[in-house]
């Protein structure tokens, strides 16, 4: 795959997606969410790969919330920045990602790591919602996700006070997962990432799809029917009995039920 403003590359079992906009800050663009999603979809696709990495490109961000000039200058959505596309492909992929916070989680860039699955940082990231600061704000996935992981008056406090947050603090408060070094970092998002690719693949989609299911409503609830469906109980003997008698046009045989 080839793209002008992330970088993708796997390695074994693990693919790694780098925005690649250091000059600015590893800002969001329309064309950045753009091609992480068509990167993300594109991932659903295949088996190779069993998790997934997010990181910035260079040492000082991870990313600083998104550009919004250079749009259309329209109401409908050619003018807005297509952010949710990338936060929800995030969502629906049936594999892990891993946030690997190698600098400044701004803005936008703290709810992409929020968003992920599970968040490695190094000892000098630095995380911050600056919205009510500079005119903006998420009502969204930057507001319930935060909350479910920090609890409701902190998560307030984030967004009301907009704190600055040590890679520590964020550790101690449930924000993120783990702190390394920062020379360290490379080296442990990896080894993080491969100890999770040894688990089962099935499981984890499932469990992903569970932990998802309260905030996706139908959506959330329809993922985790349909992958039981097709995973599971399509293979079934009784899934192969009832089919075959109805193609038969046959009482079908109960006994075969629930084995």
């Amino acid at each position: 795959m080839s793209f002008t403003e992330i970088l993708y590359e796997e390695n074994g079992p693990i693919g790694t997606i780098t925005l690649n906009r250091p000059h600015d800050g590893n800002m969001f663009t329309e064309t950045m969410c753009h091609e992480v999603r068509d990167c993300i979809n594109a991932i659903r696709r295949e088996t190779r790969t069993r998790v997934i990495v997010i990181t910035g490109a260079g040492d000082k961000f991870f990313c600083t919330g998104g550009r919004k000039d250079g749009m259309e200058d329209s109401t409908l959505y050619a003018g807005v920045l297509p952010t949710l596309e990338m936060y929800e492909s995030i969502d629906r992929l049936q594999k892990p990602v891993i946030a690997s916070v190698n600098g400044f989680a701004v803005g936008g860039g703290n709810v992409l790591q929020v968003v992920c699955d599970l968040t490695i940082a190094k000892e000098s990231a630095i995380f911050r919602q600056v919205g009510p600061m500079v005119g903006s704000f998420d009502a969204g996935y930057g507001t319930w996700y935060l909350e479910d992981l920090v609890g409701k008056k902190r998560a307030k406090d984030i967004w009301y006070r907009n704190p600055k947050i040590s890679a520590a603090e964020a550790l101690d408060m449930g924000l993120i997962n783990m702190v390394v070094p920062d020379d360290k970092l490379a080296e442990a998002t990896r080894e993080y990432a491969l100890e999770i690719a040894d688990r089962g693949a099935f499981a984890l989609a499932s469990l992903k799809s569970a932990f998802n299911a309260r905030h996706g409503g139908v959506s959330g609830l329809s993922r985790m029917a349909h992958d039981l469906l097709l995973r599971g109980y399509l293979k079934t003997e009784e899934h192969d009995e009832l089919a075959a008698a109805f193609a038969e046009r046959r009482k079908p045989d109960a006994s075969k039920f629930g084995q």
